[in-house]
């Protein structure tokens, strides 16, 4: 179990170094009872930092994406910086848009555990920045992605003319949002023309850390089979229980820009990790 005052030291380097955070501006710190532990430190470092940190604790989302409570997403409109260490992700909600929109800083950390934040957060960050553009730029003018692995995925991904973003976690600009820690260059494929085979064999959201590879065929955009043990029937009935066809639908394409995040079946590092690549399935609206 990691020290409070190892997190209360990387919590610091999170609000102050990356949310730029200076002391007349206000925090909101979004929590849930997952993820308590790690709030109520940030909340502690807020009030050293700003003229006014506001907490509050809300019942854990049942899945990633879904909205928090209204008079919480109100809250997240009236202050300068928002940070959410929460057991569900916040990153495409509609709150966090809305958010976003008049110009709050918002950061997110989904599922965020205390070595996670302890070993990314003494990263250097201009170390990160400098590799995530250093993608991004050479992502800019590319039609196809192909990937081909000797594990067997083989999948063409359109992205031409789609915008490529860069998440560094450095969020320090009026309305600017993202991971925390992050580090990835993603884009939104073309709906509807990605096609081929991608297995999975490093870890997956909900899931941890893959036992035994999945093997996912696409079609037109969407899964079409799912094959493997017991994790590739985990991975169905996680698509099922969204109830939504889009469920299944190629929402982004991520290449992993952090040299310091290793796969640890935390989702939010693991996908961050140098040197791998990620393919995210449901609403690409953000």
């Amino acid at each position: 179990m990691a020290s409070i005052a190892k997190i209360k030291k990387a919590s610091m380097i999170a609000l102050k170094d990356y949310l730029g955070l200076v002391e007349d501006e206000t925090l909101l710190v979004v929590c849930d009872e997952g993820e308590k532990e790690i709030g109520e430190v940030m909340f502690e470092c807020g009030k050293e930092l700003c003229s006014e940190a506001i907490y509050v604790e809300m019942k854990a989302r049942k899945i990633n994406g879904e909205e928090p409570p209204d008079p919480v997403a109100a809250m997240m409109q009236q202050v300068d910086a928002v940070i959410c260490p929460t057991t569900k992700s916040l990153t495409h909600t509609r709150a966090r848009r809305e958010a976003s929109k008049v110009g709050v800083r918002v950061a997110t950390m989904p599922g965020i555990t205390s070595d996670t934040l302890i070993r990314c957060m003494t990263a250097d960050h201009e170390r990160i920045l400098e590799l995530t553009n250093l993608v991004a730029e050479r992502m800019k003018g590319v039609k196809t992605i192909r990937i081909e692995t000797k594990s067997g995925t083989d999948i063409s991904i359109p992205i031409s003319k789609r915008k490529i973003i860069s998440s560094t976690g450095v969020l320090r600009t009026i309305g600017e949002s993202g991971n925390l820690p992050s580090g990835e260059v993603y884009v939104a494929p073309w709906e509807e023309k990605t096609n081929g085979k991608v297995v999975f064999d490093g870890s997956m959201a909900e899931l941890g850390i893959i036992q035994e590879p999945i093997f996912v065929t696409i079609k037109d955009g969407y899964i079409v089979n799912i094959e493997g043990k017991e994790q590739a029937q985990d991975f169905k009935n996680l698509l099922d229980k969204v109830g939504n066809a889009d469920a299944k639908a190629v929402a982004e394409f991520g290449i992993g820009t952090n040299y310091k995040a290793r796969i640890s079946g935390d989702i939010l590092e693991d996908e961050k990790v140098m040197g791998t690549v990620h393919i995210a399935f449901g609403n690409n609206v953000t």
